[in-house]
């Protein structure tokens, strides 16, 4: 906001005639109603994906930890692995998988993070989509592989892929196909092997997939001078009398899923869920997740899905210009914004002049140059056509771009 208010070029072309300051803009959501705000952010947030849910997809959902350092409301003391003792906000958040876009996010009290508290406005969403759009399926880590989660999901028919934590009747599990021969090859050394499972808080017998990799040597020596049994939630090595006598040492992991896929696709399934990481750190280290913090929660919440709709917008931008890979915010912003703009007018036409001042202006120049041209036949070929089929347009080559980068990267994993 403070870089537009003192931008002499930008606002008029935005179509701006007055920029209001931080402070003002602060003062201004204290006044909306939490209800009304939350219409208003989730409709402009669902308007810059909805044309992507056309074509198949997949729903990442998973939480991350906002630490708190004053006297805000819901600043709580839960899980905060950063900042142990650290009260905080949990952000709940929902990806469409590979196209690094946030469907939505949600923020609760500190001590709110599991899956149960999330679940309400999951449906929520899930529920207010038309029945072409959702997901292909659910993927989500331990934290979501819980009965209510998989209940669910499977009383609206949609597909998942969780995590499940590793307790003890998991572990008798790994135990008991430890010395099977059915192990199956499931890429990035990992072996796989299908089963099913009844847990003891589960309603039925529902088919996991037990995934387990060989550590090298320098781990297998690591490893063993800790403790073999860690937290419920993380991977667990296991010194089973098998393992031990063939001098290998092994690391799992356990997934629930509901798919019919084979072992080797359902454990890249769960591979490419990492991704939802990677918004993490851009979303709290770039794009002020984690620095926007006022003492009520609905400012918090409101600029959560403001920062949320900027991020996809600059994804979206930022893909067109560089269609070979997802350039993050701590590469793009000085890219593409330490510049310095002159405009001119001449014959009733405006002209802006971008002097880049970065050591790679070469390649910003070529990226707008990209941009500025398919907006240009866009706008040339598309007259007819109103603001939204003309988004539309703009994701699918958004949408064309991200899939062709993720089929090489799944191509070139193996």
């Amino acid at each position: 906001m403070n870089a537009i208010r003192g931008d002499g070029v930008n606002p008029e072309l935005l179509g701006m005639t007055k920029v209001a300051s931080e402070d003002s803009v602060r003062r201004a959501m204290t006044a909306m109603e939490e209800q009304a705000s939350e219409q208003w952010m989730k409709k402009h947030l669902q308007a810059s994906y909805e044309p992507l849910l056309e074509e198949p997809w997949a729903l990442d959902m998973d939480t991350t930890v906002k630490p708190l350092y004053g006297h805000q409301e819901d600043a709580k003391l839960g899980y905060n692995p950063q900042k142990p003792g650290r009260p905080s906000h949990a952000y709940h958040s929902y990806f469409i998988a590979n196209l690094r876009m946030v469907l939505e996010v949600e923020v609760q009290a500190g001590n709110q993070t599991a899956s149960s508290f999330a679940q309400p406005e999951l449906w929520s969403l899930l529920d207010g989509l038309p029945e072409p759009s959702r997901p292909a399926f659910l993927r989500g880590d331990c934290n979501w592989g819980t009965e209510r989660a998989m209940e669910g999901a499977e009383q609206r028919q949609m597909a998942y892929l969780f995590k499940l934590k590793q307790t003890a009747n998991v572990k008798k599990l790994i135990d008991r196909l430890f010395g099977r021969n059915e192990w199956v090859e499931a890429g990035q050394p990992w072996q796989g092997l299908a089963t099913e499972l009844q847990l003891s808080g589960w309603t039925k017998t529902r088919r996991v997939v037990v995934l387990r990799r060989p550590l090298r040597q320098d781990e297998g020596e690591a490893e063993g001078a800790k403790k073999t049994k860690r937290k419920a939630g993380q991977q667990l090595l296991l010194d089973l009398p098998e393992t031990m006598h063939l001098g290998v040492r092994y690391e799992y992991a356990v997934l629930v899923k509901s798919m019919q896929d084979e072992v080797r696709t359902i454990a890249q399934h769960y591979r490419d869920r990492g991704d939802a990481e990677n918004n993490f750190d851009e979303l709290k280290n770039q794009w002020a997740w984690s620095g926007f913090t006022t003492h009520d929660r609905k400012r918090c919440q409101i600029m959560a899905r403001i920062t949320a709709l900027v991020y996809n917008w600059w994804t979206i931008f930022m893909r067109l210009g560089i269609p070979d890979k997802h350039v993050e915010a701590v590469t793009s912003r000085p890219l593409a914004l330490y510049g310095i703009a002159r405009r001119t007018r001449h014959g009733n036409q405006t002209t802006v002049e971008i002097i880049s001042m970065h050591s790679k202006a070469g390649l910003i120049a070529a990226a707008l140059t990209k941009v500025s041209g398919f907006l240009k036949r866009i706008k040339a070929t598309a007259e007819q056509l109103t603001q939204a089929e003309r988004w539309r347009l703009i994701l699918s080559r958004f949408s064309e771009f991200s899939w062709r980068q993720s089929s090489r990267k799944h191509s070139a994993a193996g």
